[in-house]
């Protein structure tokens, strides 16, 4: 298993996230989203897992920009730009992904 989580510092999922798997001993990566932000390749890997719409944030301080958007390729420069409209944790494990705090999905992973 080669988890990665991507996490803002003060989001309490993102802490359960990491909690879940220190506690299970499972070895996992954490990023500091709004510091380091996504590689376009780590956010189609996400946006193919899970969809665009999954990954938006709605509740993001100014995400009504968002709203106003022609396209999903409009939407994703905006998400890569500013990763705080990215909505968290996200985790990856290869090509699967999550975004919250989902535990039944995780406890799946080989």
């Amino acid at each position: 298993m080669n988890i990665q989580i991507f996490g803002k510092s003060k989001c309490f999922d993102t802490k359960k996230a990491e909690r879940y798997f220190k506690e299970r001993r499972v070895k996992y990566q954490s990023i500091d989203l709004i510091k380091y932000g996504m590689s376009r390749g780590e956010f189609q890997s996400v946006k193919s897992a899970v969809g665009l719409d999954a990954m938006t944030d709605l509740n993001a301080r100014d995400a009504e920009i968002l709203k106003y958007l022609a396209g999903d390729a409009a939407k994703e420069e905006k998400l890569l730009e500013n990763p705080q409209f990215i909505k968290t944790p996200i985790v990856r494990n290869g090509k699967k992904a999550t975004v919250g705090y989902c535990p039944d999905v995780w406890k799946d992973w080989d």
